[in-house]
């Protein structure tokens, strides 16, 4: 797939919340993970390959007590980066409510997304 083609195929998966799906179509089975540290998000900075992508999905998914919206933005492809914006409006389980938006840089290699950074 060419990086326009992930970035389309990318922006429909997380558009459904499919993100299993996108872990397992677009990305390299040895892809990297990098976040920002937040005091307010606990849980790992980094993650390599897709079952601890699948992992790192898991444990955020059940700190969530409601999910109020969210958003995905149309991405923009320079050359083979793709970036997107994502927004959350959740309730946390003892946390409260907070509204999170995030810029999301993917570098793409050989037909696949070998790693994906979050900004905040």
């Amino acid at each position: 797939m060419t990086t326009e083609q992930i970035a389309k195929r990318l922006h429909e998966l997380c558009s459904q919340n499919q993100y299993e799906q996108c872990y397992k179509e677009l990305f390299a089975p040895d892809a990297k993970a990098i976040e920002p540290p937040l005091a307010e998000v606990p849980g790992p900075r980094e993650a390599v390959g897709i079952e601890a992508f699948l992992a790192k999905g898991k444990q955020f998914n059940d700190m969530i007590e409601e999910l109020h919206g969210g958003y995905v933005s149309e991405p923009k492809v320079f050359g083979s980066y793709i970036f997107m914006d994502m927004g959350l409006d959740a309730t946390f389980k003892g946390q409260g409510r907070m509204k999170m938006d995030e810029m999301i840089k993917y570098t793409v290699v050989d037909g696949k997304i070998i790693q994906e950074e979050y900004f905040f």
